[in-house]
């Protein structure tokens, strides 16, 4: 009898030594899995905080290094050159002479071109560029567009060779003076088409007189 009541101890003891190394297993591998869990968003987190400063860092760090030279330069482009364009496809119906009617198509042609430049630069920077003109150039444009034949032919061409020379010396004072290096280059590159464009202007001004 005494044999047998130690014998059922010794089973009690067993069985309770078994469960207690399966408790303290579940706990272990619940904090490990927890533990894993925890790591594994942490490192979700600090991967994606790089990827949402590269998506907004670069347009803001290229704005926040335009000068006010470099902004004035780029809304005086823009307007200019719109106005360049509409000028230009005026030309193609108010012009007398056919030599007026080619300066208006390659004034269309070359600005939007560079139009589009400034436009993707823009793009790139971060940078708002108008997208009207202002007031004094809408007032040129309303007087021109009132003209016709001879007297469309003098004032446009007039009117191509002033603003041409006002172009080149805003554009090399960018290219020279300006800070951000995308938009210097863009003015500098752009001179000789202006340059030709003053020369051809000079040329349809003398033959409309």
């Amino acid at each position: 009898m005494k044999n047998s009541i130690l014998s059922l101890l010794a089973v009690a003891a067993l069985v309770a030594c078994k469960k207690s190394d399966t408790t303290t297993m579940n706990t272990t591998g619940d904090s490990t899995a927890m533990m894993t869990n925890d790591s594994a968003t942490v490192g979700n987190d600090s991967t994606m905080m790089p990827a949402d400063s590269a998506a907004t860092g670069t347009n803001s760090s290229v704005t926040a290094n335009l000068s006010a030279q470099d902004k004035k330069f780029a809304d005086a482009a823009a307007r200019g050159g719109m106005m360049e364009v509409m000028m230009g496809q005026l030309a193609s119906t108010n012009a007398n002479s056919a030599e007026v009617k080619s300066l208006g198509a390659m004034m269309v042609k070359d600005h939007s071109k560079a139009n589009d430049e400034l436009k993707q630069w823009a793009s790139t920077a971060g940078y708002t560029l108008p997208t009207s003109l202002d007031a004094d150039k809408q007032k040129k444009y309303d007087d021109l567009k009132a003209k016709k034949g001879a007297d469309f032919d003098r004032a446009y061409t007039d009117l191509m060779v002033s603003d041409h020379k006002k172009d080149i010396a805003e554009f090399k004072e960018e290219a020279s003076k300006g800070t951000e290096s995308s938009l210097k280059s863009f003015a500098n590159k752009t001179v000789p088409t202006l340059e030709h464009h003053l020369m051809e202007s000079e040329k349809a001004k003398a033959a409309a007189k």
